[in-house]
């Protein structure tokens, strides 16, 4: 006897992808994730490829396995793909401690983020 599947944690017409320890804060990746909200796929991706921000590149290596994870185990149209949510939230921290003046020390925390991606499949609108 083995346990039952668990259920799908997104709808039928979804796939996701969650990077669990992006170097960052929370802040500052939330300021990328906000830039691919609601967007279609390939307009993400190229606002990723060409945005100045470092944490650009790992947004859009989450983004990418989102796709293939659509394509690949949901049999997805990948050209009607949109990015229904991009939510970050706060993982680990490492702590860390530097030497200061007089034989003191101060703390210095090294924050880690996590990202979830949920793209959706949407049906074209001939116009």
């Amino acid at each position: 006897m083995s346990k039952p599947a668990s259920p799908r944690k997104v709808g039928e017409k979804e796939a996701l992808a969650v990077g669990t320890t992006i170097r960052g804060s929370a802040q500052k990746l939330n300021l990328v994730a906000a830039l691919i909200r609601n967007r279609k796929v390939g307009d993400a991706l190229n606002i990723l490829s060409f945005s100045k921000r470092a944490m650009a590149q790992d947004v859009k290596k989450v983004l990418a396995s989102a796709v293939a994870n659509a394509e690949n185990n949901h049999n997805l149209d990948v050209d009607a793909l949109v990015v229904a949510e991009a939510s970050v939230g706060k993982s680990i921290s490492m702590k860390r401690f530097a030497t200061r003046a007089r034989g003191r020390s101060s703390r210095i925390v090294k924050p880690f983020s996590r990202l979830r991606v949920v793209v959706r499949e949407t049906q074209e609108e001939d116009a």
